[in-house]
């Protein structure tokens, strides 16, 4: 079987907008048959999702992962939490700075990689209402930079 590679099947912008992210970690997900033909189709969503470590183990919550139509009754809950296969010390290290300094993990990105199911998951640090203002700020600062250039290149 050749390599895939990477397929994106859902992207979680808004855990950008909304924490500082520190440090980013790949894992594993656990999934059953008809959930991973449903995801091989895109039907994956992680925006309400958010992620705990509870007695050693790390888990999904919240990450809708939609019915296969050809599945019947093997489908599975759609809002199940999903189990994360990371090693014990990454785990353990993770579980330390979220009791010791504030931080949380949310899911950045599910995607394949080389046939296995992953999230992106990402230590992160909420922001402050001015800390978004000023993130927009500096797109619009962006976009209006971009806007001119173009506009300056079309002449």
């Amino acid at each position: 079987m050749a390599k895939e590679g990477m397929k994106l099947v859902a992207n979680n912008k808004k855990a950008y907008h909304d924490y500082f992210i520190e440090e980013k970690h790949e894992a594993g997900i656990v999934l059953h048959g008809t959930e991973v033909k449903s995801m091989r189709l895109g039907k994956c969503s992680i925006k309400e999702s958010f992620i705990k470590i509870e007695r050693g183990e790390v888990i999904a919550y919240g990450m809708h992962v939609s019915p296969y139509e050809q599945g019947n009754i093997f489908n599975k809950d759609p809002m199940r939490p999903k189990k994360l296969l990371m090693h014990k010390l990454e785990i353990m290290k993770l579980a330390g700075k979220i009791a010791e300094q504030g931080f949380t993990l949310v899911p950045l990105q599910v995607y394949f990689k080389d046939g296995r199911a992953k999230i992106e998951i990402g230590l992160a640090k909420g922001k402050k209402s001015y800390d978004k203002r000023q993130d927009i700020a500096k797109k619009d600062q962006k976009r209006e930079a971009e806007k001119e250039f173009k506009i300056k290149n079309l002449k």
